[in-house]
């Protein structure tokens, strides 16, 4: 089982409901708030005074309503294509494009928006709304089943409706009167299903909230938020058309409603790689936000461990992989926050969002040695430092070859080569103040990572 220990540094503060952040290929972070707003969160913490972008009059909040995801295109930086998902004041899902022109503006144009699909929702709850580009250069959209509670309609299950399900379209040409086209390779209609709807990729989902992409693999996951005792995490192959994730027939993997559109042989459906109970630890738990499977150079403690989290217990929760099994830890309880959203920046690592305290938090390795006893004897101070620090060996058996300091996003910044066998003073000239990693390399190829503090 997973032992990984995570601490979590405040990165930024001050937004007013952060429900969604991703990058555009670059260092940037764009922070979307529920209200309507995308706002631009720079590598120190700060944030650009002026919206990215402020479609506030178009868009429906409160509850699960409002701006509810934000995609850029794949080659965002030539044509400056971005798409939202949000509540219209009908109450209605709409998925749009905008454009920023240039592409590396800061403020994006409002009035370049183009609509590709407008959706009617049943009910207020259960909109899904993230959106993700595929490494196959289509848009997946996660919608929820239309709402109320226990899917009424059977929706997710039905093929002729888009409730429910993840859709998979191609923004790079238009067709048929819409503003997209049909990957030629989506799964429906087929003989089998002759009315199903051809957005659809797949099928059997509650409220997919919050999903993502595996940037190394490609495989699509997804967090299905629970009924009322269930919450799951779906994972499958990018190239996996069709799947039927089993809700309303199944919550995780137990019997919910049978009747309806279920399939009569349950080998048909796909059942999560991890599931939780409402009651099944230390708090109370009632709502999943998906996250990421981490990615990035700069912490390999959490190399490909997927980070998720609970709404109502504030919990992190962890899902690593054994070789056969996924198994499932939770973190301690980071009070107050109300987890909903993680980001990834452009170098893989792991932002969380938290609605209730406005804040947005990086996801730290507090042990950050790649190998603890590897270099026993050399230490790094002071700690936080202001115009140097010094490191300092005391083993004699050691000499440090190479330093190299990275920003938290990963990026390197400088590298000192310079045989160290006693101590060596380093200036921090030009190095602003914030969060750094320090990796020293001794003369056999050993390596420690420390966390640095520049005031």
């Amino acid at each position: 089982m997973c032992s990984q220990v995570i601490e979590l540094e405040l990165f930024a503060s001050g937004f007013t409901d952060p429900i969604s952040i991703k990058h555009a290929g670059d260092e940037r972070l764009f922070v979307v708030e529920r209200g309507g707003i995308i706002k631009i969160l720079n590598t120190d913490g700060t944030t650009n005074p002026t919206p990215f972008i402020n479609i506030d009059p178009r868009v429906l909040s409160g509850g699960e309503r409002g701006l509810l995801g934000l995609a850029f295109h794949p080659q965002y930086h030539s044509n400056g294509f971005f798409f939202v998902n949000y509540i219209n004041n009908s109450g209605n899902t709409v998925v749009s494009r905008f454009i920023t022109n240039p592409p590396d503006s800061n403020v994006a144009d409002d009035t370049t928006e183009e609509i590709l699909l407008t959706i009617n929702q049943p009910y207020s709850n259960h909109n899904g709304g993230d959106l993700a580009f595929g490494n196959d250069g289509n848009l997946y959209i996660g919608l929820g089943d239309g709402g109320s509670g226990g899917d009424p309609g059977d929706r997710a299950q039905d093929l002729t409706t888009l409730l429910g399900k993840m859709l998979r379209i191609n923004v790079n040409n238009s067709e048929g009167g819409n503003n997209y086209a049909i990957p030629t390779d989506n799964p429906y209609p087929n003989a089998e299903e002759p009315n199903a709807l051809p957005e659809i990729w797949a099928s059997g989902l509650r409220n997919p909230w919050r999903f993502s992409f595996d940037r190394d693999t490609h495989d699509l996951w997804i967090a299905d938020v629970g009924q009322g005792q269930i919450e799951e995490i779906n994972m499958v192959a990018l190239n996996q058309a069709g799947i039927n994730y089993g809700w309303r027939c199944y919550e995780g993997n137990q019997v919910y409603n049978t009747s309806g559109d279920c399939p009569s042989d349950i080998n048909e459906l796909t059942f999560p790689v991890g599931q939780y109970t409402h009651t099944g630890g230390p708090y109370f738990r009632c709502s999943i936000t998906g996250g990421y499977r981490h990615r990035g150079t700069a912490q390999p403690n959490l190399n490909g461990l997927y980070f998720f989290a609970d709404y109502c217990s504030d919990e992190i929760g962890i899902l690593e992989y054994d070789g056969s099994n996924w198994n499932m830890t939770f973190t301690e309880q980071f009070a107050t926050n109300g987890w909903t959203a993680f980001g990834e920046d452009v170098y893989g690592e792991i932002y969380i969002a938290g609605i209730d305290s406005d804040n947005i938090f990086k996801i730290i390795d507090p042990n950050l040695s790649v190998d603890e006893n590897a270099l026993f004897g050399v230490k790094i101070y002071p700690n936080p430092a202001t115009n140097q620090f010094t490191i300092e060996i005391s083993n004699s058996q050691i000499s440090i070859e190479t330093i190299n300091i990275y920003n938290l996003q990963g990026k390197l910044i400088k590298t000192i080569t310079e045989n160290i066998v006693s101590t060596m003073n380093i200036s921090t000239e030009n190095m602003v103040k914030g969060f750094y990693l320090t990796e020293l390399i001794s003369e056999n190829g050993s390596k420690k990572i420390n966390k640095l503090i520049i005031n």
